[in-house]
């Protein structure tokens, strides 16, 4: 056993020791659980931290693991999942009031999965409010802070994925990626962070926002994590009508560190008025290092309609928002305010107080975008681009296997400074929103760093996309630059 501390491993390190039956899933955990308690109160990463249903999960693991019975992939390794998917038993908030004492009686899809796999969970990770976000600080009860700099934010929504992950707080986690919040964060953080093909992983069990753009997926250390984690996790689901009917590949097979025959392209659109130096001249090294592993790179694809698809999306997100969230009206689970004189206005109260302001803000916007003489004008029209979107990308993957570019234009910025506006806070997602309106499969992992203005180092992400279903090419060319790159091994200086 090397001498990094135990937190320190990676999923599959800390797997391969259980079973050589060099560690335990007690130890492993009991030192994930004192990380927690040594960083917690600096990073606030978790809503909810499940230590005493960690430790006895972990005992579970090790009498697997014993008995032999257990294919010793990730049982017994610490996880974390974010706030947005119903863990049975352990509350389920959504980083909101509304649901703040809301305990599922079911568990999702994925959870199930990652408890069959063996799952010892260490808590439940802090998000934006219903992930709608950017940052982590419209979560209902605290920001979360990134572990590369205190008084940046972590990205968001899965911000407390991505930060629990990059602090050794989890091996592993699970995110939700509707517009970037899963890509988004893990570049902020330094880590990899994978959003599947729409229908690859089963949204049952995922508490809405914008249906057609939701998907969950992992956050990790490295690439080959964020494989062993979607291999657990992916697959047909019959209780979700969205989930494709495949089965899914063992990713980890696609892992190998050639990239000969492979093309890439490097859409011009993404290098975005904007754009951090530093950012573009990672991104820009990136690409001729993925050049030299044998790869083919055309830096002359264009897809036109990339400057329309934050538009797009901000009408199409909070027109499904506003519909999904129509259910929490006081009356059936939830925060509910009784002060009112009538039904209408105890629910009037119930959603003026149990929302914060950025979900009221996208309700009214879809509200608005849905209402009686404008639907032609904006929803019906943002439909229409959508589906320009989506053959920009076909007719790109005619030339490409992969399409390279930043995940966010910036580092980390500071925790309050785009809160007043909220334009900006939504150009964070600028780079990441096409591939969800696409329904398209796309990974972020450690490309190098910039230097902040107070000095402090701040990660950059590379964004690899791919065509629908094709995560083994994106995960191979992800693999293939890590394995040529020391970035995925720096932590945070903590």
């Amino acid at each position: 056993m090397s001498d990094r501390p135990l937190y320190d491993l990676t999923a599959h390190e800390a797997a391969d020791l259980l079973a050589r039956r060099e560690v335990s899933s007690r130890q492993l955990t009991e030192a994930v659980l004192e990380r927690i308690r040594q960083v917690e109160g600096r990073i606030e990463a978790f809503v909810t931290v499940t230590d005493e249903l960690a430790l006895r999960q972990a005992d579970e693991a090790d009498k697997r693991l014993a008995a032999g019975d257990a294919t010793p992939t990730l049982v017994g390794v610490p996880a974390a999942i974010k706030d947005v998917i119903c863990t049975k038993g352990v509350r389920t908030t959504c980083g909101s009031r509304m649901l703040e004492n809301f305990v599922p009686p079911y568990n999702a899809h994925v959870t199930e999965r990652l408890l069959q796999a063996g799952l010892v969970m260490v808590g439940k990770a802090n998000m934006d409010e219903y992930a709608m976000g950017s940052s982590t600080e419209n979560s209902a009860f605290h920001p979360t802070h990134n572990p590369w700099d205190l008084d940046r934010v972590p990205g968001g929504s899965s911000g407390g994925s991505a930060a629990c992950v990059s602090a050794g707080e989890a091996f592993y986690a699970l995110g939700s990626d509707t517009g970037g919040s899963i890509r988004q964060p893990a570049s902020l953080c330094g880590v990899v962070g994978m959003k599947p093909t729409y229908g690859r992983v089963s949204r049952f069990g995922l508490v809405a926002f914008a249906s057609s753009l939701d998907q969950i997926g992992p956050l990790t250390k490295d690439v080959t994590d964020c494989a062993l984690v979607l291999n657990a996790i992916a697959g047909h689901d019959r209780r979700d009508a969205t989930s494709a009917p495949l089965d899914a590949p063992d990713f980890t097979a696609s892992l190998i560190p050639d990239l000969r025959g492979l093309r890439v392209g490097v859409p011009r659109e993404y290098f975005v008025e904007g754009m951090d130096d530093g950012v573009r001249a990672c991104i820009e090294a990136a690409v001729r290092q993925i050049e030299a592993l044998g790869a083919e790179a055309d830096w002359d694809i264009s897809l036109p309609s990339t400057g329309s698809a934050l538009a797009c999306y901000y009408i199409i997100a909070p027109s499904e928002a506003m519909a999904n969230l129509a259910r929490y009206d006081g009356v059936k689970y939830g925060y509910s305010n009784m002060q009112g004189e009538s039904m209408f206005e105890n629910m009037e109260r119930t959603r003026q107080y149990g929302f914060g302001d950025e979900v009221k803000r996208r309700i009214m916007l879809g509200t608005y975008a849905l209402s009686a003489g404008y639907y032609d004008a904006y929803y019906l029209k943002a439909q229409k681009v959508r589906t320009l979107i989506r053959r920009e990308f076909d007719d790109a993957f005619q030339r490409c296997d992969v399409l390279l570019s930043a995940v966010s234009p910036t580092p980390a910025f500071r925790l309050g400074e785009k809160t007043d506006n909220p334009l900006q806070m939504y150009l964070s997602d600028v780079c990441t929103i096409p591939v969800n309106i696409a329904g398209l499969p796309a990974v972020s992992v450690p490309c190098g760093f910039v230097d902040g203005p107070d000095g402090r180092s701040l990660p950059v992400g590379l964004h690899v996309m791919g065509k629908p279903f094709d995560e083994p090419t994106i995960l191979r060319v992800a693999y293939a630059y890590e394995q040529a790159t020391d970035w995925h091994k720096a932590r945070p200086p903590l």
